[in-house]
C-alpha cells in the first residue's frame, strides 16, 4: 500500500484501486502551505471526528471529487444538510461495512467532537481498514484506551496511524503502549508539530519507539511511502 502524508492527521492510502483520504486539514495548516489542495485525489473521505483540524477541507475536496464521506451518523448527516453532499456512508461504533476497496470497521476513540459551526459531532472514532493488500488502523484523535487490545482480534495490521503529539491526544509514551496493545510494529505518527502545544522531538520519539522494538515513521508533508 502507498500512504501519502498531508500534514497534521491528514493522509491518504491507495487500496483496491481507490484513494482513501483521512481527516482533511491542509489549507489551515501553515506547515502544509506547499500542498495543492486541488490536486489531492479522493474516492472516499474518512473522518474520525468533527473538529475543524480534521474536517476543514473535506467539504471542498468532497465537492470537487464527489468522494463518499465515511464517518459517524452525525457527521455524514451534517455534510448532507450543511453542504448538500448526498454521497455519504454513516457508521457507528462496532459496525463494519464491505466497500468496493475493502472492509471498514468503526472503533472506539476517547476524545471529544463538535463540528466547526457548533453542531453536535457525535462520538469520535477510529477505523480498521482491511483489503486484499493488507490491513491498517487509524486511531483518530484518542487517549490510550484498553479497547485497543481488541484491535488484533479484528485484523492483523500491516501498520497503524497513531497520534503522538500529546496534550490533546496520546503522547509518545502512551502511543508506544498503544502499539503494543494493537500488536503492530510499524507506526506512522500524526497529530504533532502543527501547533505549539503538540511540538515533538522527532529524534527522541523515533529512538523511544526503537528501544521497544517498534518502528516510528514520520514522513515529510507531501511524501509518499510504501507501507
Amino acid at each position: 500500500m502507498q500512504l501519502t502524508f498531508y500534514g497534521h492527521a491528514c493522509f491518504s492510502v491507495e487500496m483496491g484501486g481507490k484513494h482513501l483520504l483521512f481527516d482533511p486539514f491542509i489549507s489551515g495548516n501553515e506547515l502544509a502551505k506547499h500542498i495543492n489542495l486541488n490536486a489531492i485525489p479522493a474516492d472516499y473521505i474518512l473522518i474520525s471526528h468533527g473538529h475543524g483540524d480534521h474536517v476543514a477541507d473535506a467539504p471542498a475536496i468532497a465537492k470537487r471529487t464527489q468522494a463518499t464521506i465515511v464517518s459517524n451518523f452525525e457527521i455524514v448527516s451534517w455534510f448532507e444538510h450543511k453542504h448538500h453532499h448526498p454521497k455519504g456512508h454513516p457508521m457507528n461504533h462496532g459496525g463494519e461495512w464491505q466497500f468496493d476497496f475493502g472492509k471498514v470497521k468503526y472503533v472506539n476513540a476517547v476524545h471529544s467532537s463538535v463540528l466547526p459551526d457548533g453542531s453536535y459531532g457525535g462520538n469520535p472514532g477510529g477505523f480498521i481498514v482491511s483489503g486484499a493488500e493488507g490491513a491498517f488502523y487509524f486511531a483518530g484523535d484518542t487517549a490510550l484506551t484498553w479497547d485497543m487490545k481488541l484491535i488484533p482480534m479484528f485484523a492483523n495490521l500491516n501498520f497503524a496511524v497513531l497520534p503522538i503529539g500529546n496534550n490533546f491526544t496520546m503522547g509518545i509514551n502512551d502511543a508506544i503502549i498503544a502499539a503494543e496493545f494493537i500488536e503492530c510494529e510499524t507506526i506512522i505518527g500524526v497529530h504533532y508539530d502543527t501547533f505549539g502545544y503538540i511540538k515533538i522531538d522527532h529524534q527522541q520519539a523515533t529512538l523511544k519507539f526503537a528501544e521497544r522494538g517498534l518502528k516510528l515513521l514520520l514522513p515529510d508533508i507531501g511524501e509518499t511511502i510504501e507501507v
